[in-house]
């Protein structure tokens, strides 16, 4: 489907950067009513709609007309999602990240050439000169995706978070961004019933009590941050959600900063917004207490100096004895007369005082006196505010300088005092039964993320699969994160010594073909070609799968594209450092792969009638479809390698090419620069892939299913392709009939190098016994059936200089299994990846122990909250989507 936007605008309607806030912009009294209320005084204001979503206004929020604008273009915001765009293209939150970057290459370009009109580049460009605002929305995840997209494009976003940041702190602290942070803080969870308390999650359990504490935490690692209103059904309840914050240790001046002074700066209007000075907009608001505490109630909001009232105000009964203390000088006041015609003086004792010159206006009180204690008796003038049983403020002493005042009245001393202190326990004793921060923020997560050790693995089974073989009652030492030496009777200082007694132990497995740990779809389905999408944009670094898998001794994976089209997204390849972020997961020395796919899915046999007008529609388009991808990548690159070919001088008067994400990458396989997985099941289309690569001058890297691999396995190796299948899967459609549980066997056989994959989060977890199955099926020798999880799967991906055998020198990934680890008995113990252990049985019933008291903990503390008359919410399970290659192709609209 194309765009809908007649006229020279972005091929994508979800690019809309021409969009300009203040042409649409419509004064209404009763929204800017609602805001003043709340105690806002200006609002950034713009569409939230598109992938781009062009310019922001910014908006006094009085009922004047030609005044309340008071910059017309402030700003260009963006979001991953693309809002109410009709065309497919993105269906998934990598294609957004993908076609946002084409977006800045296209603007680029754009800039110089003149053959074309482009009004949403033409704006994109103008509005790169404004503060650039992202609202990444999502998760803590999605705010070090923004940031890492705009480090490619040299851009910091300002980001508008989700409120867990503190569960990815130093991450975001590394992003060097300013944020833009909501208060919409969760309800507890009535959990009275059992059964309901056990459809909430751990983790939603933990952010429910952390949460409050995020905007302290940022701001002790000094992340600058605004509070936003967003999110909260009534922006008046903005300041108890603050006061949550404030209770948990945020001091009111940062609070009280992030809604005033950082916001002006983020928008560039310090000067005329942000704070009480002179030249500056009179903005500002008067209260009867602090402005970020609940049950503060605003007497009036000053817009521009309009006053608009909305409490009357009550004068306080000051009458009382008080002790006012100046800096270090306590003494002794004394107010008397009815509100409004109070009279103060200083009272020395029984026989000496001297009147103090007082002026009360509403909430705020000057008073001078001149203390004739001392020899050179100066006056000292005192302005502040009015509060319950305390008035203070700032003094100016008689030398000039400035001390901070207060007078607490004497007969409410000794009780506000005891108050405090209970007030102090009070939150010691709450912030006593806070739980830990785990990472990842689910359960099974650590309080530490693993760190590497040195370790001695002694007397195990070693299956090195090199030529040494299967060693017994064998040494392994582990250090700096490599296999350091493999013998008998070996010894290390400082060692943490493992007793492999009558244990295997072998190196980790590595899945070929997996789509855990991926955020947000794991198609871009809508094109036949979108090369231009990459999975390692949206490694999902929290997945519970990847813990799973570890406890099946997977030590890497292969996060592959889905199957939707013949040439789909690239691949992220990853260690599962559980705990770690996604950027610390992926394998950085790695080679570069891509997903292909043949049969039935990139022909949309199964997508629904709807789905008969994207191409391919049949088997021979399928094969067109690469004929025509590499018939454009290779005029591409001749395109551009004549470009670059030009003199200096003819460079200056010629227009680069245009850059195509999509291409670029065609271009890399063209070159062997990017690898191809592919997603095949019948002869006829295997071959002719094969015969395509070869007429373009690349080879296919491996076939992944291959279920009639055992067809043409010669072919394959003479291609020099190889295949990574399930053990025994077949007949679970029709192009799957002819699969046989011997496949894995006749292709090695052969001499094609096979390996054995999940494309499963449950497989997963048990590829060491799908391994075993060969042994059943075709007789394959028992070191070479561990190889097709472990150093095959290595030869496959290009990491097997580095993995997938015991060898002194090679990456500290291990797996101490307690029996053969093909058997259906083996248990992996012990899963270490660069010389830290990931994983550990021994220590999991703790685990499993620490997690079921948290849980009672903090079910005791949500029914507590409910017993005291505190609103709950609805307990409610959080479900997860499971992909496989075919997930979301019939309806990857879902994702919209």
């Amino acid at each position: 489907m194309g765009p809908i936007n007649d006229g020279a605008y972005n091929a994508n309607d979800a690019i809309k950067a021409y969009f300009n806030a203040h042409e649409a912009f419509e004064n209404s009294s009763s929204d800017a009513d609602k805001m003043r209320k709340a105690g806002f005084g200006v609002v950034l204001t713009h569409s939230q709609d598109g992938l781009v979503r062009g310019t922001g206004t910014v908006i006094a929020l009085h009922d004047g007309q030609n005044e309340t604008m008071l910059k017309e273009t402030a700003s260009q915001h963006f979001s991953f999602d693309k809002g109410t765009s009709t065309q497919d293209n993105p269906s998934s939150l990598m294609g957004a990240i993908a076609l946002i970057k084409q977006t800045y290459l296209d603007a680029e370009w754009y800039t110089k050439q003149d053959e074309m009109v482009d009004i949403s580049l033409s704006a994109f460009n103008i509005n790169k000169s404004y503060p650039q605002f992202f609202e990444a929305g999502g998760d803590k995840l999605y705010v070090l995706r923004a940031d890492k997209l705009g480090d490619e494009f040299g851009v910091q976003y300002i980001i508008k978070g989700n409120g867990d940041e503190y569960q990815r702190l130093d991450e975001i602290k590394a992003t060097n961004a300013q944020l833009i942070l909501p208060v919409n803080y969760p309800e507890a969870y009535d959990v009275d019933d059992p059964l309901d308390a056990l459809n909430v999650s751990l983790e939603d359990m933990k952010h429910w009590e952390m949460a409050p504490y995020n905007l302290k935490m940022l701001a002790d690692n000094g992340i600058s941050y605004s509070i936003t209103s967003d999110g909260l059904k009534d922006a008046s309840k903005l300041p108890a959600m603050i006061s949550q914050s404030i209770e948990k240790g945020l001091s009111e001046e940062q609070a009280l900063k992030a809604l005033t002074y950082n916001p002006a700066q983020f928008i560039k209007m310090g000067d005329k917004l942000g704070s009480l000075s002179k030249g500056k907009y009179a903005n500002f608001i008067i209260t009867d207490g602090s402005p970020v505490k609940k049950d503060t109630k605003i007497f009036e909001n000053w817009v521009q100096g309009n006053p608009y009232k909305y409490e009357d105000y009550t004068l306080p009964d000051l009458a009382g004895d008080y002790t006012l203390t100046i800096g270090n000088d306590d003494y002794q006041m004394e107010v008397s007369g009815d509100p409004g015609k109070e009279k103060f003086k200083i009272v020395v004792n029984d026989s000496t005082s001297y009147d103090v010159k007082s002026e009360i206006s509403k909430q705020l009180i000057s008073l001078s006196f001149k203390d004739e204690s001392k020899e050179e008796a100066g006056k000292i003038r005192l302005s502040g505010w009015l509060k319950a049983n305390e008035i203070s403020g700032n003094a100016k002493l008689p030398d000039g300088s400035w001390a901070k005042w207060n007078a607490t009245m004497n007969d409410e001393q000794d009780t506000s005092e005891s108050e405090e202190e209970k007030e102090d326990e009070d939150k010691e004793e709450d912030e006593d039964q806070v739980g830990s921060l785990v990472y990842p923020f689910v359960a099974h997560g650590n309080t530490e993320k693993p760190k590497a050790e040195t370790i001695l693995i002694k007397n195990a089974t070693v299956w090195t699969n090199e030529a040494d073989g299967v060693l017994e009652n064998t040494d392994v030492l582990l250090e700096d994160g490599k296999i350091a030496k493999i013998g008998k009777d070996l010894s290390a200082n400082g060692a943490r010594e493992i007793d492999g007694t009558g244990k295997h132990l072998t190196s980790g497995i590595i899945d070929e073909h997996s789509h855990i740990a991926i955020s947000r779809g794991v198609n871009e389905g809508s094109e036949a070609v979108t090369a231009e999408v990459n999975i390692e944009d949206v490694v999902n670094s929290e997945d519970i799968n990847i813990y799973r898998q570890l406890s099946g001794g997977v030590v890497a994976s292969q996060l592959l594209h889905g199957s939707a089209n013949p040439i789909g997204g690239r691949s992220a390849i990853i260690k599962l450092k559980w705990g770690y972020s996604p950027e610390e997961m992926k394998i950085d020395w790695a080679d570069k792969f891509i997903k292909f796919a043949l049969g039935e899915n990139v022909k949309q046999s199964n997508w629904g009638e709807r789905n008969t007008v994207r191409f391919p529609q049949t088997r021979m388009g399928v094969e067109q479809v690469f004929e025509d991808a590499f018939t454009r990548a290779r005029e591409y690159e001749a395109e551009w390698n004549a470009y670059n070919n030009l003199s200096k001088r003819d460079k200056a008067n010629a227009t680069a090419p245009r850059k195509d994400l999509e291409l670029e990458t065609l271009v890399e396989i063209l070159n062997s620069e990017r690898f191809i997985s592919c997603h095949s099941y019948v002869q006829s289309e295997i071959n002719m892939l094969m015969k395509v690569a070869e007429r373009y001058g690349f080879r296919i890297n491996t076939f992944t299913h291959i279920l009639e691999g055992y067809k043409l396995a010669d072919k394959m190796k003479e291609h020099g392709v190889g295949g990574s299948t399930f053990s025994d899967w077949w007949a679970y459609k029709f192009e799957v009939n002819d699969a046989i549980p011997y496949n894995a066997a006749l292709m090695h056989g052969e001499g094609v190098v096979t390996a054995i994959n999940s494309d499963d989060a449950e497989m997963g977890r048990r590829l060491n016994q799908e391994a075993g199955k060969t042994m059943k099926y075709g007789g394959v020798p028992v070191e070479e059936a561990l190889k097709m999880v472990t150093l095959n799967p290595a030869k496959l991906l290009h990491l097997d200089d580095r993995m997938g055998s015991i060898k002194e020198g090679k990456d500290a990934d291990v797996v101490l299994w307690s029996d053969e680890p093909l058997s259906i008995y083996a248990k992996a113990e012990k899963t270490i990846i660069e010389g830290a252990i990931f994983f550990d049985r021994e220590e999991q019933g703790d685990k499993l122990d620490a997690i079921q008291a948290e849980r009672a903990r903090l079910v005791a503390k949500m029914q507590g909250e409910k017993s005291n008359g505190k609103s709950t919410q609805k307990a409610k399970p959080k479900s997860q989507i499971i992909y496989h290659c075919e997930t979301e192709i019939q309806n990857y609209s879902s994702l919209k």
